[in-house]
């Protein structure tokens, strides 16, 4: 088992049973207790788990819940709103390739794009999928095979993340749940960030939009190191302090 993978179970492991033990992991994966406390340091780092005598249990910043889609819609009207504009700045030229991720403010996007403007478009977001299909006539919309998660109205799973692996996109646009500087950009779920990442991947231009509310939060898995983002466009709402230690890291940040 791969370090990644065997991180994953360690995780769903302490949220199932609120901690884990050295010796007991170090049984279940046939490895070195030497093994799991990298292991154990490594989550630690990254903010997931907390590190206590023998074992570790769940970081208590670490953010688990996630809300619908249809929840988070009427969240911060106003700001997903100024973010979608600015981000217009960054379509590719008629004939290149979008991608568009799911999430409210990349729907927001969606809903701004003037008729006529994109060639070809790929996303995981049924209703994104079926908003730019009807307004513009003149875009192909592909749409990724898979399995359709009813809170985010996205499809996920292995044949969407082989879609994506076949591709080569000219701009990606991505919405994320959190981003910190040591975790990066995070999302609650598994399969979510399995295609986020796939996206990144396939993306020569990554933008990633999301609200101040976002940054500082840290989510339960990873799909992006910083490095990996070219754009951060976020609102006003963002402090002085994490726009600096963004800008520091490398990321352009647009504040709409």
């Amino acid at each position: 088992m791969y370090a990644e993978e065997r991180h994953r179970t360690i995780v769903n492991l302490a949220l199932r049973y609120d901690r884990v033990s050295v010796a007991d992991l170090a049984t279940r994966f046939d490895v070195t207790t030497e093994t799991i406390r990298r292991d154990l340091d490594a989550l630690d780092r990254r903010g997931i788990l907390r590190r206590v005598h023998g074992g570790a249990v769940v970081a208590e910043n670490v953010a688990l819940v996630e809300t619908a889609i249809t929840d988070r819609e009427p969240t911060f009207v106003a700001q997903k709103t100024r973010i979608a504009q600015a981000a217009l700045n960054y379509l590719p030229q008629p004939g290149s390739t979008v991608l568009f991720d799911s999430g409210t403010s990349v729907a927001r996007l969606a809903a701004a794009v003037p008729p006529g403007t994109l060639g070809t478009v790929v996303t995981n977001s049924v209703p994104v999928a079926a908003q730019l299909a009807a307004g513009n006539a003149g875009t192909q919309v592909h749409l990724l095979g898979g399995r359709v998660r009813g809170i985010t109205q996205a499809t996920v799973g292995g044949e969407t993340v082989a879609a994506l692996g076949r591709l080569r996109c000219d701009v990606a646009f991505i919405g994320t749940n959190g981003v910190t500087i040591r975790h990066g950009f995070s999302t609650p779920d598994p399969d979510e960030a399995a295609v986020k990442e796939a996206m990144v991947a396939t993306a020569r231009r990554v933008i990633v939009l999301a609200d101040s509310s976002k940054v500082g939060v840290e989510l339960l898995v990873t799909f992006a190191p910083l490095s990996a983002v070219d754009v951060l466009i976020t609102d006003d709402g963002i402090s002085t302090h994490d726009r600096a230690e963004l800008t520091a890291a490398g990321i352009e940040v647009v504040v709409a």
